[in-house]
């Protein structure tokens, strides 16, 4: 697969993610040993396509791993979400109406592991 939208129509062929598509996934994204902005939206748009399906359980800990460190590992500002990643992060989880079991997952991680956790983001 060499486009993130290629991997995305094989991965919601079947309107789920299972195990071998969440190693798959994990292989593309982490190939550069970082998650970009662009990888994140990706992410993002992944989980609002399989949203309250039976995705295999690896998949939300890919979702929660990578975004994690998608907002904590920058250079700008490590180990925190400031207030541009704060948005970003509400107009993600807020993009779909709704607010499903993995971003909420996503949401206390960071809340357990951010140094500054924005207040808007306590949903």
């Amino acid at each position: 697969m060499s486009t993130l939208s290629e991997l995305k129509k094989s991965i919601l062929a079947d309107g789920v993610i299972d195990e071998a598509e969440v190693q798959q996934l994990r292989a593309v994204l982490y190939a550069d040993g970082k998650i970009d902005k662009e990888e994140a939206d990706f992410l993002f748009e992944l989980n609002n396509a399989v949203s309250g399906k039976e995705n295999h359980s690896s998949w939300e800990t890919l979702f929660v791993e990578a975004i994690t460190g998608f907002l904590l590992e920058d250079e700008a500002s490590p180990g925190e979400i400031d207030d541009d990643e704060a948005k970003w992060l509400l107009a993600k989880i807020q993009g779909d109406g709704q607010l499903d079991k993995t971003e909420k997952a996503l949401l206390a991680n960071l809340k357990k592991t951010a140094k500054k956790f924005p207040e808007m983001l306590d949903l």
